[in-house]
């Protein structure tokens, strides 16, 4: 498949979906454990899938995702999903996928280098950062010569906040900080860096407010509501949805780990206005990915 998304269409828009699986780069063996324990604490059950099969997923559902693979490779030694193997498969399926990239900010000048070819040959639409898995706190000079080139072209860059499911239960969490992921580092980030929209993944246990504040408080800065089922959502996330950001809240899955069923089943329990609904489920992501204009 590849005909053009068609937005009307769509019942949804997933703005945060992994590609776990390479056809170049098998799983090493030392990245079994931490994929056992990761499916052990999100109880799923779906393995990971490649990235047709995941599309095929999503296009029966009558919805559209984005999809990332997470580069982590100088931090934790396993091989990254590589972004151009990512895109291309993407581009076979551009009815229902927009390829994010992700690129650790430790590759310096490398990675500036292929954020820029990522984005001019490939038609990459966005960035995905994992300060804890990734070893860097988000604020740290040695990021912005990448952000610059994502800010150049105005693309979205997504960083995972909050508590994190990979090293759960994992003898010393498998050596991952949580510190790297308090969402108030976004606020630097977002003050220097204005026409970047930037969206901070997750409810950001145990930061949910500084994450509210900072999403209040900076215009260019979203909230995808990924990795937790909604019904256990924080009551001021959900008072915050429902009222002053109810235009920059995301519907997110975070798939395979939780899927779309699941999270949207949960989603209809909560006490959301019938005006906010389509907002958060397709249309805040539609006009943030230049997808809709803005009105």
């Amino acid at each position: 498949m590849s005909s053009l998304m068609n937005i009307d269409e769509l019942v949804a828009i997933d703005i945060h979906t992994h590609a776990e699986k390479s056809c170049r780069a098998p799983l090493l063996e030392e990245a079994l454990a931490m994929e056992e324990a990761k499916a052990k604490y999100f109880k799923n059950d779906l393995g990971q899938p490649g990235i047709p099969e995941i599309a095929e997923y999503y296009r029966q559902r009558k919805m559209a995702c984005v999809i990332f693979p997470v580069d982590a490779e100088c931090c934790t030694g396993m091989p990254r999903v590589p972004n151009d193997e990512v895109a291309e498969l993407v581009a076979q399926n551009k009815d229902v996928m927009i390829p994010f990239a992700s690129i650790d900010p430790a590759r310096g000048k490398m990675g500036v280098r292929e954020a820029r070819k990522l984005i001019e040959q490939y038609g990459v639409r966005g960035f995905k950062f994992h300060p804890t898995v990734q070893g860097f706190y988000p604020n740290d000079r040695m990021a912005y010569p990448l952000y610059e080139v994502i800010a150049e072209y105005k693309l979205p860059a997504l960083f995972h906040t909050g508590q994190t499911g990979i090293g759960a239960g994992m003898p010393g969490g498998a050596g991952l900080r949580l510190k790297y992921s308090n969402p108030m580092y976004m606020d630097d980030v977002a003050a220097d860096f204005p026409d970047m929209p930037i969206i901070l993944a997750h409810p950001s246990f145990p930061w949910q407010e500084e994450a509210l504040a900072v999403a209040t408080h900076k215009p260019n800065v979203y909230i995808d509501l990924s990795g937790w089922s909604p019904k256990y959502f924080p009551s001021i996330l959900v008072q915050y949805a429902n009222s002053l950001l109810k235009h920059k809240v995301l519907f997110g899955s975070d798939f395979p780990l939780i899927t779309p069923d699941r999270w949207i089943a949960d989603f209809n329990t909560l006490k959301i206005k019938d005006e906010v609904r389509p907002l958060i489920l397709k249309e805040n992501a539609a006009k943030l990915l230049g997808l809709r204009p803005a009105a």
